[in-house]
């Protein structure tokens, strides 16, 4: 969905930039519509003579150190294009901020439907499971990523990968604080306490792996893009896992975008036990033990994540200002989860 309305992008200073930068582009730039989702990076549908693009920038204001990445985005996609994850073709990357004030990316428009809620309810029944189905092959394929041979081996630290997460992330939230709130407080205690110790795995994570970050293709349950890489790294495979779990455990609908409740087997959906089952089976692994931690973690950091989002709304510098307070609600809800998560260790 777009919003051409919202869209505040000056459209002149971006195509004299690109005319100079990018191979095959000719302006003017004719239309440049604002996607209404997404909370972090504003991103804009580029029409122009010689194609069809998506432009993704920073936010404007103060940012949090290391927040809103577009240039590891770029990064990440560009190395992966050509392998078993499906990315976009990315085209340039504009680190100088006097262009439109941010850095920002160009990669081409990848045609596809997009699903918003996990119950998937504009498909026949019998088509929802594969879907399911290939966002968990789309999900191995990212953590059987050769870091090597994609040039991504140095793209985020070694070492223990939930110890570095717990720390930057319980940063990051006390950098966004606006409230008190004492599961979260209970919750970053219980994980600083009970990390796990490094198992040696070590792969490309997706960081906020979730249906409504995938487009699929109009003919059937093929992954055209994945898309949202800002929180990208190298680390641990179970977070990405986890926080497919996590967001499956959230109230349906336009909110919570779960499946909390819902007749997984009536509607024609995989469940929680038989997603892990098929993604270990695909990992060739026996199991996970101590999932607990792993859902408990993809909370708290989901907590953090919107926590940031409530505080730019607060200071005017969110994409979309009345669902990021929506969002920012949520944070109580996602310490407490988190809490009950742990109790399953």
């Amino acid at each position: 969905m777009t919003d051409s309305s919202s869209a505040r992008l000056d459209t002149d200073a971006v195509a004299s930039w690109l005319e100079q930068n990018m191979p095959g582009f000719s302006g003017p730039i004719e239309e440049a519509e604002k996607f209404d989702v997404g909370q972090s990076n504003p991103t804009y549908r580029v029409v122009t003579p010689s194609g069809r693009y998506v432009l993704r920038r920073k936010p404007q204001g103060v940012l949090l150190k290391s927040a809103h990445a577009v240039e590891r985005e770029f990064r990440v996609q560009k190395a992966l294009f050509e392998t078993d994850v499906p990315v976009p073709r990315m085209h340039v990357l504009c680190e100088d901020d006097t262009v439109i004030g941010s850095a920002f990316y160009v990669m081409d428009e990848v045609p596809g439907r997009h699903f918003d809620d996990p119950r998937l309810p504009e498909l026949p029944r019998e088509n929802r499971r594969p879907v399911l189905d290939e966002m968990n092959r789309v999900l191995c394929a990212i953590h059987d990523v050769d870091l090597a041979a994609t040039g991504l081996d140095d793209y985020g630290p070694g070492g223990n990968y939930y110890r570095r997460q717990i720390d930057r992330w319980t940063k990051q939230y006390r950098a966004s604080e606006t409230q008190h709130i004492e599961a979260m407080e209970e919750l970053i205690t219980w994980l600083d306490a009970n990390v796990p110790a490094d198992d040696g795995q070590r792969t490309l994570v997706h960081g906020d792996y979730r249906i409504d970050n995938m487009l699929f293709s109009h003919d059937g349950p093929r992954c055209a893009a994945v898309l949202d890489w800002e929180l990208s790294t190298t680390g641990h495979p179970y977070a990405d896992l986890a926080a497919v779990v996590m967001q499956w455990a959230m109230p349906p609908g336009a909110e919570g975008r779960g499946l909390a409740g819902v007749d997984r087997a009536a509607e024609g959906l995989m469940s929680d036990q038989e997603f892990i089952d098929a993604y270990c089976a695909r990992r060739g692994i026996p199991g996970i033990d101590g999932f607990g931690f792993y859902l408990a973690f993809a909370f708290f950091r989901m907590g953090g994540i919107l926590q940031g989002v409530l505080k730019r709304a607060l200071d005017g510098n969110a994409s979309n200002p009345e669902r990021a307070r929506k969002l920012g609600s949520f944070v109580p809800h996602f310490a407490e989860a988190g809490l009950k998560a742990a109790k399953t260790v």
